[in-house]
């Protein structure tokens, strides 16, 4: 009587185990589910306070250079790749997720030094297939220094202008004629020139401007930074930022306390 069990037992084992080789092949373990990353890389930034957008000219990465981090949300997990490949169609248990894309570094400031940053969250459900996009912006604050025809005509001994970021680093924006990629954090403009002689006959004379900072800057957002001379009335240095008046000083009477 055992030995008709023990048959019939190993049977019935026979028969599911053929019901399930013709059931659909699942090639992830229980709880897990595979993920790929696919990175959408933006060139837009901010130009006015009205946010209205336009696109930069700089060098792209291609979605090869970016680096990945993986970080649970719902667990405690953690995961770098030098590169989106090397994790693509990897599995994940069931969770939340935080996908960041990183290309370039925010610290290394200069032109067409631009840093890109993306990330999202996502949920691994068990035994299915998960498509992350993630878009990566700019991670720089973007500066442009310009002149008015007006400012050079009064400066016709010439002047010099310079930039320094939070970080120490100073670059000639004299003439500068591409944006600045620099660490969204501030920014100082500072500088001399070289005033044209008056009707009364006195030399030209080389002043100090007053400096200009701006702090608490954003990224993926232009500064524009322009010096004009308005020679309504007293001969006012103004000095704007995207295009707002931010301080004027009557060059005859306060600027020589810089000279």
């Amino acid at each position: 009587m055992r030995k008709l069990f023990t048959i019939a037992s190993l049977a019935a084992l026979t028969l599911v185990s053929c019901g399930k080789d013709k059931g659909p092949q699942v090639d992830v373990t229980e709880g897990e589910g595979s993920v790929a990353i696919v990175c959408d890389v933006a060139t837009d930034v901010e130009v006015t306070r009205a946010e209205l957008t336009t696109e930069v000219n700089c060098t792209t990465p291609a979605a090869e250079d970016f680096a990945l981090l993986i970080e649970g949300v719902s667990m405690n997990y953690k995961q770098e790749y030098a590169a989106i490949a090397e994790f693509n169609d990897s599995y994940l248990y069931n969770g939340t997720y935080r996908a960041t894309v990183t290309a370039g570094d925010v610290t290394v400031e200069g032109y067409d030094k631009a840093t890109f940053i993306g990330s999202e969250e996502f949920e691994v459900v068990a035994r299915q297939h998960t498509e992350v996009k993630v878009k990566a912006t700019i991670a720089n604050a973007l500066v442009k220094v310009e002149v008015t025809d007006n400012f050079e005509t009064y400066f016709p001994g010439g002047y010099t202008l310079t930039l320094t970021t939070a970080a120490g680093n100073e670059f000639d924006v004299t003439s500068q004629s591409e944006l600045l990629f620099i660490a969204p954090e501030s920014f100082t403009v500072s500088g001399t020139a070289t005033k044209q002689a008056n009707q009364s006959g006195a030399a030209a004379q080389t002043i100090t401007l007053p400096e200009f900072s701006k702090e608490n800057l954003a990224a993926r957002t232009i500064y524009t930074v322009k010096m004009d001379v308005s020679n309504v009335g007293q001969a006012t240095l103004e000095i704007s930022l995207n295009e707002t008046l931010v301080e004027s000083k009557v060059i005859e009477e306060e600027l020589n306390e810089f000279a």
